[in-house]
């Protein structure tokens, strides 16, 4: 499947097979292993294999599905929103440095790369909500996941880091005991 390319994206594949992409929202590359073949051709980019070796096809949709993320994250950009569930928990962003209050007796600072946006939004009566932002698919991801690992959300009263619209699978907990 050819990755189309959109109107303001440049791609440019080095002689060492590294595919650099470059769009309004940043600059991204990728090593891609030397036995897959990108060629960029009218407007597309396509990836091939050698063979149909179950490696070869693999590395194919690997490589094929990384080059797409570039292209839509250099065009795009992509989002992960988190929110904070519990009785005093606050989140506050200042420049790259991230202010979370997760019910701890401290407060836990998380300083974040460059590449990534993040923005705390806190209303009255509804959760705080942390937004990050970025053009690396990848690094967003690990961020966010960071983020929920300092308090992942209990099963018993839901509480903790979750990503926005997630499900919960709740457990129902003690129950009196029958006389």
């Amino acid at each position: 499947m050819p990755i189309e390319i959109p109107a303001g994206v440049t791609i440019n594949v080095t002689s060492e097979n590294v595919v650099n992409v470059k769009g309004k929202l940043g600059e991204l590359s990728q090593k891609v292993d030397p036995e897959i073949e990108i060629a960029v051709e009218d407007n597309q980019v396509v990836v091939k294999r050698p063979t149909e070796q179950k490696r070869h096809r693999a590395l194919h949709g690997l490589y094929r599905s990384l080059i797409n993320n570039m292209v839509v994250g250099v065009n795009e950009g992509y989002e992960i929103k988190l929110e904070l569930v519990g009785v005093g928990y606050r989140a506050e962003s200042q420049g790259q440095l991230l202010d979370l209050v997760l019910g701890h007796s401290h407060h836990t600072y998380l300083n974040l790369p460059d590449e990534v946006k993040v923005e705390a939004v806190t209303d009255k009566r509804n959760n705080p909500i942390v937004t990050l932002k970025s053009c690396d698919k990848q690094l967003v991801g690990q961020v966010a996941a960071k983020i929920r690992s300092f308090r992942a959300p209990e099963p018993y009263k839901g509480k903790g880091v979750k990503f926005v619209g997630e499900e919960l699978r709740r457990k129902a907990g003690k129950s009196a005991s029958a006389k």
